[in-house]
């Protein structure tokens, strides 16, 4: 059984909420909220973030190695400052399970300043075999970025430092007794339960085999990463998780307490390829790719509405140490559903 630990820090989220105002309608956020946030920074600020968002994770390795005093918000962008230029972005998008050959291709793009077609194929493959399908413009986003290392991380620097100030300070204070509050829950659920039960708890239902795999695995509560979760492996035996620590009732884009789980189920359901995936799940799990097959579409396409089916809980993952994610209905969540909108409905029904 893997060791469990713990940590925490509203640095993991200074980093989230930037990947989440990116990709808005991947977690559910309104495009246009997510616009007005980032327009609050400076046009040449906000459009170089746009670019190296493109293609930037969370990098859950490197903050979880800051020293604990370093992992508030600020305590990350003052460790920022102090690497060297060059250095920055590197640290923050490789891992520790970065392929040789991919780490081999930026090298060699920032030593000549250039790069080719097939350098970009190799990036492009590598993005594929982890299931992700990048954009037009994000493999030139990465080229163009590592064929100046020294410009792009002082840009970068300064482009996160100003998004701390005009919006992530505020929310930094907000969301601290929230996130001690997941943490000291959570703890308290782990004595009584087996690990695996606890993530698929935690993670609203992801199934995670690579943590059977794991000597550690480490659980960080995060507000902004509700409901979906982050994760890597930062070492050989070891797995970090974010798990969601933003109660149900909260709406991420005014933090007030709103029926939010019924306005994404419902928004979820409002489209026929959905009800079709709900209905195919019903007689079992399936991949992507036999979903896309029956439905007669892409792949992205699928992973599209089966993400927006997970945003609202009415699937569940199974990631598997090799190979394609799996997806399942989950037939509580959705009756659970349904019996909230019925007692929505019915509310206050005698006024």
């Amino acid at each position: 059984m893997p060791a469990l630990q713990w940590d925490e820090g509203t640095a993991y989220d200074l980093f989230v909420s930037l990947y989440v105002l990116h990709r808005p309608v991947t977690f559910g956020v309104r495009p246009s909220w997510a616009a007005g946030v980032r327009s609050r920074m400076p046009a040449q600020q906000r459009d170089f973030l746009e670019k190296v968002q493109s293609f930037l994770p969370v990098p859950l390795s490197w903050l979880y190695l800051l020293p604990a005093e370093a992992k508030t918000a600020a305590g990350a962008l003052h460790a920022l400052a102090q690497l060297n230029a060059a250095e920055r972005l590197p640290s923050l998008l490789i891992t520790a399970d970065t392929p040789i050959e991919v780490i081999n291709t930026l090298n060699n793009i920032t030593l000549r300043q250039t790069w080719t077609s097939a350098e970009q194929e190799v990036l492009r493959a590598t993005l594929l075999r982890r299931g992700i399908f990048p954009r037009s413009n994000t493999l030139n986003n990465v080229c163009e970025t590592w064929s100046d290392l020294t410009s792009a991380g002082k840009q970068y620097l300064q482009a996160i430092t100003t998004y701390y100030q005009v919006f992530f300070k505020e929310e930094d204070s907000r969301i601290q007794p929230m996130l001690r509050t997941a943490l000291q829950q959570a703890k308290s659920l782990a004595v009584n339960v087996e690990l695996t039960w606890l993530l698929e708890e935690l993670s609203h239902g992801v199934h995670f085999e690579q943590a059977a795999d794991a000597e550690q695995v480490i659980l960080v509560p995060s507000y902004w990463s509700s409901p979906l979760v982050f994760y890597s492996r930062i070492a050989e035996n070891r797995l970090l998780v974010l798990f969601g620590a933003r109660p149900e009732t909260h709406d991420l884009t005014s933090g007030e307490a709103l029926p939010q789980d019924l306005v994404d189920m419902m928004k979820a359901i409002a489209d026929p390829t959905r009800l079709r995936i709900l209905r195919f799940l019903s007689g079992g799990p399936q991949t992507p790719t036999e979903l896309a097959r029956r439905l007669r579409l892409r792949p992205p396409t699928v992973i599209h509405h089966l993400n927006a089916l997970r945003l609202a809980g009415l699937v569940e993952i199974n990631l598997p140490a090799e190979g394609e994610r799996g997806y399942n209905l989950r037939r509580e969540a959705l009756n659970d559903a349904i019996s909230l909108l019925i007692e929505f409905l019915t509310l206050d029904s005698d006024l």
